[in-house]
């Protein structure tokens, strides 16, 4: 476990000291939004969040309006970024936190920690980041990004399920959501997931030798995965930031068709995706994420997620170009919306 915490540390630029393991990064966000609540709101009950975030940290940021906290949700803008100077002007004197994830899970944009975190700093309040995402894909430094805590899950690493952490910088005010023993620093009762924490911890050592040339790679794969989907299909709207965003994600809208069935097909071709957050993928509700970023509703329910990794090849690019286009125009051929669309003059 010692050897973990080290890693992990190391990783991200802290101590052993300030990491504590949770059952991943779920249990990660609720530690840091409940437990700065509950620790500070001798203080203020305002918290700071945005409208794209992962559930694990909006459904405790609703939790907490139910017993008294006043939650501003921030807009973003067309690519998913938040805006710095409504960040600024959201600031009250009772703001006890400022939540918002480094890298988007649904369409890999990547917000602007370093800025946020100096905003943080100058007002005085604590600073959480969902960097679940992120973690391994991109750098993370908790003393360069003025980041108080962060969340980790290690099976977005290639590690074991159901083990993650959260870095929680030295002198923050923390109050524990389980109560027990004295694991993880008075922070984490239960018994830790040992081996769980050992796989966390080589994941992290992995992560850390590969991800230079993977970053890299998977760029390039993902950069021909949409320019071979731009070409192949029509009325394709690719959404996220075109150069601010994870190397591994692709997230498009496909307009006239209907995400659900679109998925169904493509599982039973042997393609992995999503509409969404794989989190939410029995949810039939358009992503909280498209609709934040400006899209309708009929347009946010073709959306796909395709998400590439290390076992990705220039082959399954070549089989996903091949199959998604015959899929999207079999299914276009039963869509009502598309008829109407094409009855009115619009080019097939």
């Amino acid at each position: 476990m010692d050897e973990s915490r080290e890693k992990i540390a190391k990783m991200i630029g802290a101590t052993k000291d300030e990491i504590v393991f949770t059952s991943g990064g779920t249990e990660a966000d609720n530690l840091a939004v409940f437990g700065i609540a509950k620790a500070n709101k001798d203080k203020g009950r305002h918290i700071i969040t945005s409208k794209i975030e992962h559930h694990a940290v909006i459904n405790s940021c609703k939790a907490l309006e139910k017993e008294g906290f006043e939650i501003t949700y921030l807009d973003v803008d067309k690519y998913g970024i938040v805006n710095l100077e409504q960040l600024e002007r959201t600031i009250k004197k009772e703001t006890i936190l400022i939540s918002i994830m480094h890298a988007n899970n649904e369409i890999g944009t990547i917000e602007p920690i370093t800025e946020i975190g100096r905003i943080a700093k100058k007002h005085k309040i604590y600073f959480h980041s969902d960097t679940v995402q992120s973690i391994g894909k991109i750098r993370v430094d908790v003393k360069e990004m003025n980041l108080d805590m962060i969340s980790i899950s290690s099976h977005k690493l290639y590690g074991p399920k159901g083990v993650g952490c959260l870095y929680v910088k030295k002198g923050t005010r923390l109050k524990p959501i389980l109560y027990g023993g004295e694991q993880e620093h008075h922070l984490r009762a239960g018994t830790e997931n040992v081996p769980g924490i050992a796989g966390f911890g080589r994941a992290v050592e992995l992560a850390i030798s590969e991800t230079e040339k993977e970053v890299v790679r998977l760029a390039r794969l993902r950069d021909r995965l949409q320019e071979g989907l731009k070409e192949r299909i029509r009325h394709i709207i690719f959404n996220g930031h075109p150069t601010e965003r994870l190397p591994n994600t692709l997230n498009c809208a496909i307009q006239f068709i209907e995400g659900e069935s679109l998925i169904l097909k493509l599982d039973d071709l042997g393609i992995c995706a999503s509409t969404g957050s794989a989190c939410s993928s029995a949810s039939l509700e358009p992503s909280h994420v498209l609709l934040a970023i400006g899209l309708k509703h009929e347009v946010a329910h073709g959306s796909l997620r395709l998400s590439l990794g290390r076992d990705t090849t220039d082959e399954d690019i070549d089989y996903v170009l091949d199959v998604l286009p015959k899929v999207v125009e079999e299914l276009r051929a039963f869509s009502p919306l598309y008829k109407e669309f094409l009855r009115k003059g619009g080019k097939p």
